[in-house]
């Protein structure tokens, strides 16, 4: 499966925390159990995938989602390569997250920079090394394609995926200046 990128054995002692719950300190075993890590490249095939991860990424922050633009727009993107690309992680066989990369040319880099425009990893998932497993393949993917700088969008408050972020090398960029966005056409959110 050339698509399948980082395959990562986890071996996982004392407590685990994914899709298992939390073992009680008091046991008196050492649980181990080999999971498997994988980053999917998606197809349009994965389109109801990708948006129920959506869905539930957006309720996180009670967000409306249109599931319809959602499909729409994971459609235009894995249609044209150039764009970008979306990874299904899977944690075993289970969807567990997503991560969406979006290239375009940019002058003041004199090449092609990228944004990282979702991750998402469900809940019982989370701090098990999902969210690094899909950012190696996003950043895999990017220096393949000689992408020189990648940028992400976080919340103020969101310090677990700052610190994530951060151990990749993004960090705040101040240049005394400030993004500016206009919505044009039938963006979502315009109706």
């Amino acid at each position: 499966m050339q698509d399948n990128i980082h395959v990562k054995s986890i071996i996982l002692h004392d407590v685990v925390k994914c899709a298992l719950g939390i073992l009680p300190t008091t046991a008196a075993f050492v649980y181990t159990r080999f999971m498997t890590t994988m980053a999917h490249k998606a197809t349009l095939d994965d389109i109801p995938i990708l948006v129920d991860l959506m869905q539930e990424f957006y309720a996180e922050a009670d967000y409306p989602l249109d599931r319809h633009w959602a499909a729409a727009s994971f459609s235009a993107l894995m249609q044209e390569d150039a764009l970008g690309a979306v990874w299904i992680i899977f944690q075993d066989s289970e969807p567990a997250g997503h991560i969406v990369l979006t290239i375009r040319f940019s002058m003041e880099y004199g090449g092609f920079d990228a944004f990282i425009d979702d991750l998402f990893i469900r809940p019982a998932y989370r701090r098990c090394g999902l969210g690094r497993a899909a950012l190696r393949t996003l950043f895999d993917e990017c220096e393949r394609r000689k992408v020189l700088a990648i940028h992400v969008e976080v919340g103020h408050d969101n310090v677990a995926a700052k610190a994530l972020y951060q151990s990749y090398g993004l960090k705040p960029y101040d240049e005394g200046r400030e993004m500016l966005t206009a919505r044009l056409g039938n963006s979502y959110g315009d109706a």
